[in-house]
């Protein structure tokens, strides 16, 4: 973490090719809901990329897009429009065959709940994607994993036999053991108490310094922000800024912002003509 944030506006629509640095990308991203007059539209023609070898926060009002936008980039909701990249692989052409393949081999998920299958030891929870997927399990690189969440003692254990902080750390260690391309983490802390959530935040922000992992986790808590390299801000499905560097204050101030700034419906007026609100200068 550092404490010299730097802000700026984020360029809606500028982005055209995707940089060789991105692991996950979005081009024209259009996510709705429904049809005629009960359709919502929860991403609005996002242009995102995702930086290889970063922590990513993405931050926001509630609605405005974070959970599906996660969703969306990991291929575990269908896109409306638009094109969704990881890792060079369109995600948008893949079918339900692909996508399964592609979220067992590539991708890693932390969520809110646990997800551990209460009959498996933890041993046995981290290594389940590498078992289904009928791979074999690097030791060295389980070992690393395990040993960097501090689970040596608790292998054997069964999910009801730990705490919430290590069920979380197995559902980590369980992301990270198959060498995903990107870590995707929908309010990982929601359920931890203050220490366990720094305890998980040290080890995913350590997973990405030391161990060359991506990661974009989603999160309401502005001191969970402050462990990610940026922080990408939402507002009525559109992303309207961006941070780097951030500290508690800056995200704060950001949030205000937002919550200060008209919403796209009532930033028109009767001769504005443009879908699309000013970008948040944050």
């Amino acid at each position: 973490m550092t404490n010299n944030p730097t802000t700026k506006p984020l360029q809606i629509g500028s982005a055209t090719a995707i940089p060789a640095s991105a692991i996950a990308s979005a081009r024209g991203l259009v996510k709705t809901y429904g049809r005629g007059d009960t359709t919502v539209q929860a991403l609005a023609a996002i242009d995102v990329d995702f930086t290889r070898g970063e922590l990513t926060a993405i931050m926001g009002p509630s609605g405005s897009g974070k959970s599906t936008l996660l969703h969306c980039m990991a291929g575990l909701d269908t896109i409306t429009s638009g094109t969704v990249t990881i890792d060079g692989e369109d995600v948008g052409r893949m079918n339900q065959r692909q996508l399964t393949k592609l979220r067992r081999t590539r991708l890693g998920f932390i969520f809110q709940a646990f997800n551990l299958v209460p009959t498996l030891t933890a041993a046995e929870n981290i290594t389940l994607p590498l078992d289904i997927a009928r791979r074999p399990v690097d030791r060295a690189h389980f070992d690393t994993i395990v040993a960097a969440v501090g689970l040596e003692s608790r292998l054997h254990h069964r999910p009801s036999e730990l705490s919430g902080g290590q069920q979380q750390r197995v559902a980590c260690a369980r992301a990270l053991v198959a060498k995903p391309a990107v870590i995707f983490a929908d309010e990982p802390t929601g359920n931890l108490d203050s220490k366990a959530s720094t305890e998980l935040l040290g080890f995913l922000r350590r997973s990405v310094d030391d161990l060359g992992q991506s990661v974009v986790m989603v999160t309401h808590d502005p001191r969970t922000a402050t462990y990610a390299h940026r922080v990408l801000f939402l507002a009525d499905g559109r992303l309207v800024g961006e941070l780097v560097n951030p500290t508690q204050a800056s995200v704060l101030e950001a949030l205000a912002s937002l919550d200060a700034a008209p919403t796209a419906d009532e930033g028109k007026t009767d001769n504005d003509t443009s879908a699309m609100p000013l970008p948040v200068r944050i």
